[in-house]
């Protein structure tokens, strides 16, 4: 069982309110293979939403207080990412997902993003559309 970005699943979740659908984990949710998730949805942001980017550091660095995640418009939304980075991985492990298949480059769920980070650090393997085979 995998998790995956919402996004990459169709759904319309991202930022601007768009998906960013793949074909391969369309697949995997139409086979029951793959639970689509979106930590910023999660955790209470809206559809729009201003863009955010990590500012000083990676998504590790957010968990561990050492950077911030930052919206466009200069909003301080760190504990939003991380609140969302706990509720996907508690859905991770109430299904006893060990891989993950997230948006590459997003501040959430891009190599460098929280909730990677999280996953990351609590033993699950993580994949970007990009690398996913």
């Amino acid at each position: 069982m995998y998790i995956v970005s919402a996004c990459l699943a169709g759904i319309n979740c991202n930022y601007k309110g768009v998906s960013k659908p793949n074909k391969k984990v369309i697949e995997l949710v139409k086979r029951m293979k793959a639970i689509p998730v979106c930590p910023e949805v999660l955790a209470g942001q809206t559809i729009p939403r201003p863009n955010a980017k990590i500012d000083g550091g990676t998504g590790m660095d957010v968990l561990e207080g050492k950077a911030r995640v930052i919206e466009a418009d200069g909003n301080d939304v760190t504990k939003l990412f991380i609140k969302g980075a706990f509720e996907v991985l508690k859905i991770t492990q109430a299904i006893n997902a060990k891989e993950a298949i997230l948006k590459a480059r997003s501040p959430s769920c891009g190599c460098d993003g929280v909730t990677t980070a999280l996953l990351k650090r609590n033993g699950i393997k993580v994949y970007t559309e990009e690398n996913f085979k």
